[in-house]
């Protein structure tokens, strides 16, 4: 459906053609986007004519597929009111604010907390649906700039009743007094939230509670009133659950709610003044930007990870930011770079003692991760050798705690039989990685096992692929 507008959407033509996409192009990919979405949508070349020369508005998610098809070619966030459709049903923009302001900070924060939990009401995906594709790595820029320039606010001190906006009154409950008991449950929630997320995968229904907690728990406390010593606190503890609720929607395919959640949360460290933290969350978005394709800047976010770091951070938080760093090198293809920062990843790591002031948050990097890790930075530089070298040492502790983990890496392990003429030996770690991916909810390790039933095509007629091939069957036509 569609109503119209008073002539043509010269915006929407202008940006079109600026971006080189076609109306029939244009169609196919918000087509494309809405199917992915579980929407079935038959927009053709007319209909983009009409939209253009009429000035037709389309309904629903329509107006934000479109946004988010253009957006992906030009390689950066287009708003509505670019393309003319600003008049169409309001999806805020929320989360992509970096704001230099604590308290615009607070209220960008919370305006997302209440927008996620808004569309898993919905019952359809609500915001997140209305946003699909729209992950735009230019959006990492700003954020990771200011961070660099000031990763620590003068003061966060919190009168609420005399901070109180329109935004902030909207509920009649009287202002918190915030203290310490109240930040050490928030780290609690994080704490158990991190074990189900590595034992279950981000898309357990136990992961979907961080989201809630954030809304429920963690907004109301942002918005009462407390000292700069408590606020530091949460601030922190709201950044960790901020990165967690990233990091689990990354893992479940959620890219475009994972990026919005890791501004927030970089935004809160810097209010937190906890740089290690901020850089670990400048580490997840190294990841996903890698993840998604966009190698070099997975390398610049890693590179400032480290570079406010220095001096500050553990030897063992050191090492993990050199090894995100090496995985971005790999995925680029600059085999010296990566082997370089391996190097330097190992040797922080020999440097990390007992008793050493880690971060809780860091409790999972073992030399297990690394190796682990490394085999994946080996695999992306076709170096079969090397991956089955650290497989095999990443593979060689027991699997209760991360069972996500293990299953990444047997898929890792398989890549890397298959690469050395092992097809029994990929068969069969990759039949065990199915077994594992299907006790998890994880977006991320079905395509992991996609993509080494593709590497397995040419040898389709094997009976032993076939044979993998229907175990995972299950798994890839499950919904995401």
């Amino acid at each position: 459906m569609s109503r119209e507008q008073r002539g043509p959407n010269e915006k929407l033509g202008t940006v079109l053609a600026l971006a080189g996409i076609s109306n029939a192009g244009l169609a196919r990919r918000v087509n494309d986007l809405g199917s992915q979405r579980g929407l079935t949508l038959r927009y053709d070349k007319t209909s983009v004519a009409r939209w253009v020369s009429k000035g037709m508005v389309p309904q629903g998610a329509a107006p934000h597929l479109i946004a988010a098809a253009i957006g992906a070619k030009l390689g950066r966030p287009v708003p509505l009111h670019e393309i003319g459709l600003a008049d169409a049903d309001p999806a805020p923009e929320v989360g992509l604010a970096f704001p230099r302001d604590v308290s615009a900070a607070v209220r960008s924060a919370t305006e997302l907390y209440r927008l996620d939990l808004a569309g898993r009401r919905a019952g359809s995906g609500g915001i997140w649906q209305s946003l699909a594709g729209s992950f735009a790595v230019s959006a990492y820029a700003t954020p990771a700039s200011r961070w660099l320039i000031t990763p620590a606010d003068s003061s966060v001190a919190r009168d609420s009743t005399a901070t109180a906006s329109s935004d902030e009154s909207a509920s009649d409950a009287t202002p918190l007094r915030v203290g310490h008991a109240d930040v050490a449950k928030l780290r609690e929630a994080a704490e158990d939230a991190r074990r189900w997320d590595s034992k279950y995968g981000g898309g357990d229904w136990r992961s979907s509670m961080v989201p809630e907690c954030l809304r429920v728990d963690a907004a109301p406390l942002l918005l009462g009133s407390y000292s700069d010593d408590v606020g530091r606190s949460l601030f922190g503890a709201t950044s960790e659950l901020t990165r967690l609720a990233g990091w689990m929607a990354f893992d479940t395919g959620q890219q475009e709610a994972a990026q919005r959640y890791y501004i927030q949360a970089l935004r809160l460290a810097r209010a937190a003044a906890d740089v290690p933290l901020g850089g670990y969350v400048l580490a997840s978005m190294s990841l996903q930007a890698t993840y998604r394709g966009f190698a070099d800047e997975g390398v610049d976010l890693a590179q400032a990870a480290l570079e406010r770091n220095r001096g500050l951070a553990t030897a063992r938080t050191m090492s993990f930011f050199r090894l995100v760093e090496a995985r971005a090198h790999a995925k680029a293809g600059d085999a010296q770079a990566a082997g370089g920062a391996l190097k330097a990843a190992e040797g922080w790591l020999e440097r990390a003692r007992e008793g050493d002031p880690d971060p809780t948050w860091l409790g999972f990097y073992s030399y297990d991760r690394f190796a682990a890790d490394a085999a994946e930075c080996y695999r992306d530089l076709k170096a079969p050798r090397q991956v089955r070298r650290f497989t095999e040492q990443a593979l060689s502790r027991p699997t209760e705690e991360f069972v996500r983990s293990h299953g990444l890496r047997l898929v890792v392990s398989a890549v890397a039989e298959l690469e050395s003429g092992n097809l029994d030996a990929a068969c069969a770690a990759g039949t065990r990685a199915v077994e594992v991916a299907g006790r998890i909810s994880s977006a991320r390790t079905t395509e992991y096992v996609r993509d080494l039933l593709h590497r397995l095509e040419p040898y389709g007629d094997e009976p032993r692929v076939a044979e993998l091939r229907e175990r995972a069957r299950p798994l890839l036509v499950a919904p995401a």
